[in-house]
């Protein structure tokens, strides 16, 4: 195979040749991390070595070129998959159908060779041989290594933009994320985009979706950026409806499933699941001004939720808190005394316990981490199997947590809520008070969204009949405003004018000379000045 382009790799930590295995699992398994136009891919079977011979022989090449096959033949001690490249469901891409490939890998001669399939009818593929491409790692001297990208037909390699990019972005692009890939010694602390779910059935839902609520961004009346909360709860309403689905599907149910979005805040995420045919409600502290716009098939409710026997829903398929703040650990807890088949889907973002602010315990976790871990647990001493996937949303905090299914058997209902309250009590003294108001939360995405604070003064766990604990108690509907927002602007106006004529006086005789049209001036460049802390040197009306 002709050599198209090769990049230097140093091996300090001598990772290699493993590190290099790694970054090929990396991009036939999430090829989307590189190439920002697919969904993802799925890896389809797995052969062992001796399976080759197997496969091949039902495959034809077009125009009969024999040498293609007769190469590949020839790694008879591979490791050889099959995975789909699905690309993202975009109308402006020239190919959007997914596409098939056998992956050869040669583990002791550090070669892997990506064979694309065309056809498909009957079970009958053939090989694509203009786009067979082959990556090598080949050691030079000490801790030197290169890796190189060869394929069968480079003058005639078909590009389409998309699952075939082109050559110079394969050399360029690919060959240098893998060098870096190949050495870093780092594991993710995450579990792999969209995981739980079909990447292919993700892809076409969310195109769907997006196109068919688009018009939410030109309308939108809340403060918060439009596209960027408007395509993220798309992109959550796609991951639950595919969930749901499937869901569907391995249950054998008629009807869709149910649900309540405790926290639900601006109520999109509620509205898109209504109006795809899922019957459910939202329920927040505070009503928004986008409520109005959704229509009477939308259900949201301006609600405080306490933890509490008034807080469970029964005949409810599916709790689900997203950005739910201090009601996120009592989402397993909820669901898991509301029915027995009930289930949760949680998104957390700020760090809360039952009765405050999260407080770590462990610093060789990230605290996003570890509030994560404090979750999963909760579920799982809730009784539930919980799962955890990360969700494709622009989002820092991505990681949802799920518990579809019990540890228990409904016999054993009686034993479980017993060691949930046990468990709640233990935790009466993980948090920390605050001198803030209660309920104050700022997400990293700049929403305010949430239902249920705690009043620290009192922190004794009760039995979960009544309330469940002590002192709890909503927060303000009002959110209190701590920043200049709501001053009048003259009145701002004339506080930056009087502050830039004191930074200005400041500096008298500290001149500089400009040249503007070639003529010279004086250009005033200010000084400093102190600024007392009760404001004393501005006029007193403006105080």
């Amino acid at each position: 195979m002709p050599e198209l382009g090769r990049t230097c790799v140093r091996d300090p930590g001598s990772v290699l040749p493993a590190g290099f295995w790694a970054a090929v699992t990396v991009w036939v398994e999430k090829p989307q991390v590189v190439n920002k136009r697919l969904c993802g891919s799925c890896v389809e079977h797995n052969w062992d070595q001796a399976a080759v011979h197997t496969l091949l022989p039902g495959l034809s090449c077009p125009g009969g070129d024999e040498e293609v096959l007769a190469h590949i033949r020839g790694y008879q001690e591979s490791d050889v998959i099959v995975r789909t490249v699905i690309p993202k469901a975009n109308p402006h891409y020239g190919c959007t159908e997914p596409r098939r490939e056998i992956i050869i890998r040669d583990v002791s001669s550090n070669v892997v060779t990506f064979v694309p399939l065309e056809g498909g009818s009957g079970g009958h593929f053939q090989v694509k041989e203009n786009n067979i491409y082959q990556i090598r790692l080949s050691a030079v001297v000490d801790d030197e290594w290169s890796l190189s990208l060869h394929t069968v037909y480079a003058e005639s390699w078909e590009s389409d933009g998309v699952i075939y990019p082109k050559i110079s972005w394969m050399t360029n692009e690919l060959l240098s994320r893998l060098a870096k890939w190949s050495t870093e010694d780092k594991k993710s602390d995450f579990k792999s985009t969209l995981s739980l779910i079909a990447v292919d059935k993700y892809s076409k839902l969310y195109q769907s979706l997006k196109e068919k609520y688009k018009d939410m961004v030109k309308v939108w009346p809340e403060v918060t950026d439009p596209e960027k909360f408007v395509y993220e709860d798309v992109a959550i309403a796609t991951y639950l409806l595919v969930l749901w689905e499937e869901e569907r599907s391995q249950k054998q149910l008629e009807e869709k499933q149910s649900f309540v979005d405790l926290g639900c805040g601006n109520g999109l995420l509620v509205h898109i699941l209504s109006n795809e045919g899922h019957p459910g409600r939202g329920i927040d502290v505070r009503r928004r001004r986008i409520w109005d716009m959704y229509g009477s098939r939308t259900i949201l409710e301006e609600s405080a939720i306490t933890p509490s026997d008034n807080s469970l829903f029964p005949h409810t398929d599916w709790i689900i808190g997203n950005h739910s703040d201090e009601l996120t650990p009592w989402l397993p807890v909820i669901a898991a005394r509301s029915s027995y088949s009930c289930r949760f889907f949680v998104l957390p973002c700020c760090f809360f316990s039952f009765f405050g602010k999260f407080n770590r315990k462990s610093s060789k976790k990230t605290q996003y981490r570890e509030y994560l871990d404090f979750v999963l647990e909760v579920g799982d001493r809730c009784g539930f199997l919980v799962e955890e996937d990360c969700l494709r949303i622009p989002s820092t905090k991505r990681v949802c947590l799920i518990g579809k299914s019990r540890s228990y058997s409904p016999e054993e209902e009686a034993q479980a809520d017993a060691r949930r309250t046990r468990y709640i009590s233990s935790h009466a003294g993980d948090s920390t008070t605050s001198d803030t108001a209660p309920g104050t939360c700022h997400h990293d995405e700049g929403r305010i969204d949430g239902d249920v604070t705690s009043d620290c003064s009192n922190r004794s766990p009760q039995t979960h009949h009544g309330n469940w604990i002590a002192g709890f108690r909503p927060r303000d509907k009002v959110e209190p405003i701590r920043n200049c927002v709501s001053l009048p602007r003259d009145f701002i106006d004339k506080v930056v004018l009087q502050v830039a004529q004191l930074l200005l006086g400041s500096g008298a005789g500290e001149k500089v000379r400009v040249s503007i049209d070639g003529a010279e001036h004086l250009w005033n460049r200010g000084g400093e000045y102190d600024m007392s802390p009760d404001g004393s040197a501005l006029v007193s009306p403006q105080i």
